[in-house]
C-alpha cells in the first residue's frame, strides 16, 4: 500500500466558510451584465473558472460568433472581480469547522496540504491573507520556509484550464515532488472538485457536504466518499497510515 503524501483541498465551501458569498457576488454580476441566470444554475457552476463560466453563459446567450460576444464576457467578468474583491476586502474570512485541526494532524504526519481554487490569484492572496495562510509561502506560493499553515496554494488563473481539468492537482504535485497521484487525496464541495480528483487519478476524491453542495446534491456525482465535515477525515486518513504499516 503507498502512503499518503498530499491532501488537496478546495478553498471556498471547504476549507473557508462560504455563506453564500460566491454565489450572491456572482448572481449580481451577472443580473447587472445582462445575463439572466437561475440560483440552480450558479450552483451548478460552482468551482469552475469564473471566466469560463461567463464564456458558457454568453455563449448560450448570444453564440461565441455574436460581435458582442468577447467583450460581453470580458465585461461581466471585469464586473464579477470588482464586486468579489470588494466582497472579500470588507469581509471577515474563517476556516471552516474541523479544518485546522485536520491541517495540524497532515503536518504531524509529514504529509503536504495543497490549496487549490477557483478563484483567481489576486482574489486568493486576499483570503490567504487575512486567515494568515498567505504567512511562509514563497513568490510562487510555496511553503519553502517550513513555517505555512499550507504547502502550496494554486490558483485556476496559474494553469491552462480550471476545474473540472486536473490541471491545479497536478501543478501542485509538481510543485511538491509528488509523482504518483494514487499518493494524493483530494477534497472539496462541489462537482468540479470531485470531477477534477477524479481525473488526476487522485487515490481518493472525496465529497464534503457542509459547504456549497449537499449530499443529495453530490452523490450523483463520481467520488469515493462524502463527509458531513472535514472532521471525518482523520480516521480516513488514519486508516490508510495503517494500512500502509501493514
Amino acid at each position: 500500500m503507498s502512503p499518503i503524501k498530499l491532501v488537496v483541498f478546495d478553498m471556498a465551501g471547504t476549507t473557508v466558510q462560504d455563506k453564500k458569498e460566491v454565489e450572491t457576488c456572482f448572481a449580481r454580476a451577472c443580473a447587472e451584465t445582462g445575463l439572466q441566470v437561475s440560483e440552480e444554475r450558479i450552483l451548478a457552476l460552482q468551482g469552475y473558472s469564473k471566466i469560463e463560466v461567463f464564456r458558457l453563459l454568453w455563449e448560450e446567450r448570444i453564440g461565441q460568433s455574436h460581435p458582442e460576444y468577447n467583450e460581453n464576457v470580458v465585461y461581466s467578468y471585469d464586473y464579477f472581480r470588482m464586486i468579489l474583491e470588494d466582497h472579500y476586502k470588507a469581509s471577515d474570512v474563517f476556516p471552516t469547522d474541523g479544518c485546522v485541526e485536520i491541517f495540524d494532524y497532515l503536518r504531524k504526519n509529514n504529509i503536504k496540504i495543497a490549496l487549490t481554487t477557483g478563484f483567481y490569484r489576486k482574489v486568493t492572496n486576499i483570503i490567504l491573507e487575512k486567515l494568515g495562510w498567505l504567512d511562509g509561502l514563497d513568490l510562487n506560493y510555496l511553503n519553502i520556509s517550513g513555517k505555512s499553515m499550507i504547502d502550496v496554494s494554486v490558483a485556476s488563473d496559474e494553469v491552462q484550464k480550471g476545474r473540472p481539468e486536473p490541471y491545479m492537482i497536478q501543478k501542485a504535485m509538481k510543485l511538491l515532488g509528488v509523482a504518483d497521484p494514487y499518493d494524493v487525496l483530494n477534497i472539496g464541495d462541489t462537482p468540479s472538485d470531485l470531477k477534477s480528483g477524479v481525473r488526476a487519478g487522485c487515490r481518493l476524491s472525496l465529497g464534503v457536504t457542509n459547504g456549497t453542495h449537499s449530499h443529495d446534491q453530490l452523490k450523483f456525482i463520481r467520488n469515493d466518499g462524502l463527509i458531513t465535515s472535514l472532521k471525518e477525515l482523520k480516521p480516513i486518513v488514519e486508516n490508510i497510515i495503517v494500512l500502509n504499516e501493514a
